[in-house]
């Protein structure tokens, strides 16, 4: 039987010589692939209290979704600052060259809310750290944080210290 990483593309040299490009897409164009990384994720919540799944644009949308539906519970997007329609609090965070802004609908969290948060991949951990003052602003709790893969080599779980954090596969290098 296959598993998740089995479906993951290595680009080598991409974006830059040394560096090992870990493609999602793969596992998104496979349903045996997609059905793993859900399920993965969903197996690292088995044991977690929550009422609320938050995903960053776009690809913690495409994991996040089928995570609450599955788990029947509410999705909360956080999106680009100046896409979401109603009144938004945002959060600005550092890039690697230069700054971004996120931003939640400031009713999206109710206080006291226990919030998964749910992405694609952990690299420096700087959007997913942007994405918690979000939610705790707000008056939420982030009990969990999961991803389908982390770059343990870019140290990213070091932001999210206090916070419990889980991968369905972990790449040591960058």
């Amino acid at each position: 039987m296959k598993k998740v990483e089995d479906y993951v593309r290595s680009i080598p040299d991409f974006p830059e010589p040394g560096i090992i490009f870990r493609d999602v897409t793969t596992i998104l164009q496979d349903a045996d692939g997609l059905h793993l990384a859900i399920d993965g994720i969903l197996d690292k919540l088995r044991d977690t209290e929550y009422d609320v799944v938050v995903g960053p644009e776009s690809r913690g949308f495409i994991f996040g979704v089928p995570v609450a539906y599955a788990a029947h519970k509410a999705f909360v997007p956080v999106r680009k600052k100046g896409k979401l329609p109603c009144e938004t609090i945002s959060m600005e965070y550092e890039l690697e060259y230069g700054t971004a802004e996120i931003e939640m609908h400031k009713d999206a969290i109710k206080k006291g809310q226990k919030v998964v948060i749910v992405d694609d991949l952990i690299a420096t951990g700087g959007t997913i750290e942007a994405i918690i003052k979000l939610i705790e602003q707000l008056g939420g709790i982030v009990v969990k944080i999961c991803f389908v893969m982390e770059l343990a080599g870019l140290n990213g779980r070091n932001k999210l210290s206090g916070y419990p954090v889980e991968s369905v596969i972990t790449y040591e290098g960058k």
